[in-house]
């Protein structure tokens, strides 16, 4: 199964101290774990500033690196739209923990997998 993974997932490990690869193991069983380029870019511009965020928006850039990255192609203009709409085409989980976001996929009936007392990663059915 396919399990596309947004900015704030990849830098989940700093921020939360969460090893996301072995949590979505656990909670999923294999998986195959992908972003997309215009994740990769959100994650860019995040890591050139100061600070816990930045910080932890580089270790999601290495993060990164261990997965397939996916050209977008969607006509949107926001990163969280192109999510969508490439988990809707897809029928991928999305891992998130952007509450927004959550709720947007919910309603479309998008499972999602996002953190749970800021300990654990939790599958959420769409």
């Amino acid at each position: 199964m396919r399990v596309l993974l947004d900015a704030n997932a990849l830098m989940m490990p700093v921020q939360f101290g969460i090893d996301i690869y072995e949590e979505l193991h656990l909670l999923l069983g294999d998986y195959e774990p992908v972003t997309l380029e215009d994740v990769v870019g959100e994650l860019e511009g995040i890591a050139r500033g100061r600070g816990r965020d930045a910080a932890a928006a580089r270790v999601g850039l290495a993060m990164a690196e261990r997965v397939a990255v996916l050209p977008g192609g969607c006509d949107k203009d926001r990163v969280d739209e192109r999510l969508i709409q490439y988990a809707e085409r897809s029928g991928c989980i999305v891992v998130t923990n952007d509450r927004n976001l959550r709720d947007a996929l919910l309603k479309r009936g998008i499972d999602v997998v996002s953190m749970r007392k800021q300990k654990r990663l939790e599958l959420i059915r769409g």
